[in-house]
């Protein structure tokens, strides 16, 4: 029990490490990505937080089986450059043995990241995909600058020559209001305030001493002058206020969990199946109307053959729009079937990546983060190269979805068992000092340049 502690008590520390760093990493991505869309829109602190949480979901499901093969490879290495894996196979306790410990925690890891598949990822990609589609709706806040008119509300334009941005005051102001033509008021002011109405709907302008001309174009002879001390201007502002939409509406394949997902490919095979009764059934009808067309032309006259031949054709339509259907319902089929085989295989690799990292990490006899983090990269290349093109393949029915989503995990899993036994009946080592060409200085711990040198 001691040994069990003492061993996951080394995959601890890397793992959570790995799980922060690599969560981070994925987060910048994200921010640069979207920095564009999120910039000068308005939005709340708490909106940002928002839209940053709901997209820790996905960031959750790829980081988790790759901070496993981090923290595996680097407990290893340090128990074998500690000379640890070497006194306990001295003391009769096996690699095997060594390695049940991670293994079974990356079970309860891969069960727990199955359930969270299921049920959380699935909400946040739904809530994400609501809160990103009101934000890349929501327009830039008012802009005003000085000397230049401003047309961003509507059948207003806005000119004021003095702007202090921090108090939200204006001076010399002038404002076209074209929003009741044909007439048209020209609204003036010595000073004025700006700010949205408590129900965040009407942008609200408070002037000082000013005029209000009022001009009707389709009677040049009407023509009013108003002088004020204190006048509001109520103008829209639902393109200036955020308003996030309720949950709810369709859901996307991945905004659901596989529950969901099974129901859907069984009401699509109903139908793939009705469709397939169908077009079987309009070609046995099909080549009966041209055998008896070859009769008709000799037995009946040329009007009775003209509409046969029209019923021909009509079937042949029929046929045509009976194969698309099929073809449609067997891709939503396929495409569903990837996101089911998804949501386990991409757990399932937390096994699969105990059974790498452990001999890797012996045979390599480094326990350094800058190591594991470049032995890592290659796998998770490897394994994320087959898992996108086995989806690609998959979705355009040129593959089965299990062989899409699995092939990686089968594959590597073999290779994981290979590594395993060859590493458990003899000692092998390896050596990836080429790798540390690739990586910052900053990630490879000082002793490790010492020996190298």
């Amino acid at each position: 029990m001691i040994l069990v502690k003492y061993i996951l008590k080394n995959h601890i520390i890397p793992f959570i490490f790995s799980i922060f760093t690599l969560i981070s990493i994925f987060l910048l991505q994200f921010l640069m990505k979207f920095a564009d869309r999120l910039v000068g829109k308005g939005l709340s602190f708490w909106v940002i937080i928002k839209l940053i949480t709901y997209n820790l979901a996905w960031m959750v499901v790829l980081v988790v089986p790759m901070s496993v093969l981090v923290a595996v490879l680097m407990a290893f290495g340090n128990m074998s450059q500690n000379n640890e894996i070497a006194i306990l196979k001295a003391t009769g306790i096996s690699l095997y043995k060594m390695m049940a410990p991670p293994f079974v925690a990356s079970v309860i890891i891969a069960i727990m990241l199955i359930y969270f598949n299921n049920h959380i990822y699935p909400d946040a990609n739904h809530a994400a995909r609501l809160l990103m589609e009101d934000i890349s709706r929501q327009k830039p806040t008012l802009s005003l600058v000085p000397g230049v008119f401003s047309q961003d509300i509507p059948n207003y334009a806005i000119l004021a020559r003095k702007v202090d941005a921090k108090k939200n005051e204006l001076e010399e102001l002038t404002i076209y209001d074209y929003s009741q033509m044909p007439k048209v008021n020209i609204v003036t002011a010595e000073k004025g305030k700006i700010y949205l109405s408590k129900n965040q709907k009407k942008l609200i302008m408070d002037l000082t001493n000013g005029e209000i001309h009022e001009v009707d174009n389709s009677d040049e002879s009407e023509y009013r002058r108003l002088r004020f001390q204190q006048h509001k201007i109520a103008l829209p502002a639902d393109q200036f206020t955020f308003e996030q939409s309720t949950p709810g509406g369709p859901r996307g394949d991945r905004e659901l969990g596989a529950p969901q997902m099974l129901k859907i490919v069984d009401s699509l095979n109903i139908f793939l199946q009705y469709f397939q009764d169908e077009l079987n059934k309009k070609i046995s009808e099909m080549i009966l109307l041209k055998n008896m067309n070859v009769a008709e032309r000799y037995i009946f006259t040329n009007s009775i053959f003209t509409r046969s031949l029209q019923r021909i054709k009509s079937q042949e339509s029929s046929v045509m729009n009976n194969i698309y259907s099929i073809n449609y319902y067997k891709r939503e089929i396929n495409r569903y079937w990837v996101e089911i085989h998804k949501k386990y295989s991409i757990p399932f690799a937390c096994l699969i990546f105990v059974l790498i990292g452990a001999p890797l990490g012996t045979m390599t006899g480094r326990g350094g983060f800058g190591m594991a983090a470049g032995i890592s990269l290659i796998f998770f290349l490897i394994y994320w190269a087959f898992l996108i093109g086995g989806e690609k393949l998959a979705d355009r029915g040129m593959l089965s979805p299990f062989w899409g989503m699995w092939s990686a995990n089968i594959l590597l899993g073999i290779l994981g068992i290979i590594l395993t036994i060859k590493c458990a009946r003899e000692k092998i080592t390896l050596d990836f000092s080429f790798i540390k060409k690739y990586i910052p200085k900053s990630w490879i711990k000082p002793e490790e340049e010492y020996e190298d040198n």
